[in-house]
């Protein structure tokens, strides 16, 4: 029985020898993150998240001696695809309350979309809504996904913001309100974003 004992006993304190020298041992990748890791803590829920919904109508204007969308590159075969593959168009579009372009002004709409399907016309669109008006002014809601434009309905995600909409997210949906001849169109941007 002692011998037993003996044995459990040595085993027990070879096993908190080992425990113990693994806490002081160093670990690279912990210690190079401290270098650059400027500081860690529990984010407290204290504050509770809203949604807001907010109705936008973004203004792509390609004609005319203005135009707010610009095609910047495209491939050897755009022009010869019936979906434009391979364009690259950016944008600092208007975002205003109503579908006529002289309403309210509250926002402008940057960044680029790009034709992304082969067999349909599908646009790979990232933008910041990048709102100008009252409380909001400087506030940004950026958006990407895929805008299957013939679609009624398209569907993107919101995949964060700053300002007022720093951590948001959420999800747009945009419906073709007028679409010319020339190219120009006007879409109704429906923004459901969830904020602090």
């Amino acid at each position: 029985m002692a011998t037993c004992i003996r044995t459990t006993y040595s085993s027990l304190i070879l096993l908190l020898l080992v425990s113990s020298a693994a806490n002081f041992a160093p670990v690279t990748s912990s210690n190079l993150a401290d270098e650059y890791l400027l500081s860690s803590q529990s984010v407290s829920r204290t504050t509770v998240e809203k949604q807001s919904h907010f109705r936008f109508y973004w203004h792509d204007i390609v004609s005319g001696p203005n135009p707010t969308a610009v095609r910047v590159a495209e491939a050897p075969g755009t022009n010869t695809s019936s979906t434009g593959f391979g364009a690259l168009v950016m944008i600092d579009d208007p975002l205003t309350t109503g579908p006529d372009v002289k309403s309210k002004l509250v926002g402008r709409a940057q960044g680029f979309y790009a034709a992304a399907g082969l067999k349909n016309v599908g646009l790979l669109m990232a933008m910041n809504f990048v709102l100008t008006d009252g409380k909001y002014n400087g506030s940004t809601i950026a958006i990407l996904g895929h805008n299957e434009v013939f679609s009624p309905v398209r569907e993107m995600p919101i995949v964060g913001g700053s300002g007022l909409f720093r951590f948001a997210r959420g999800y747009v949906q945009a419906r073709t309100n007028s679409l010319e001849k020339s190219g120009d169109a006007v879409v109704e941007y429906n923004v459901f974003v969830n904020h602090y």
